[in-house]
């Protein structure tokens, strides 16, 4: 999971290489982290949230093959 968003994002923003992903799992459920420059924060989000919303939906249908349940935040 972290290398799919990781992908999605250094394609979305202006400066990659300030793009940093940590991934932490539990029991159920995967924590990702996304982590870009504040120039390109509203990249990511886009507008109303919706390109957020798709990175979270590509990446809960990656992880449907599993039973763990994906959260990504974006900082």
């Amino acid at each position: 999971m972290k290398e799919l968003v990781e992908i999605i994002a250094k394609s979305l923003v202006d400066n990659p290489d300030d793009v940093v992903v940590n991934e932490t799992s539990d029991d159920s459920t995967i924590n990702i982290e996304l982590t870009v420059a504040p120039d390109d924060m509203g990249k990511v989000i886009g507008k109303g949230g919706r390109i957020a919303k798709s990175i979270r939906t590509v990446v809960k249908a990656a992880a449907s093959k599993g039973d763990k349940k994906v959260i990504v935040d974006i900082r």
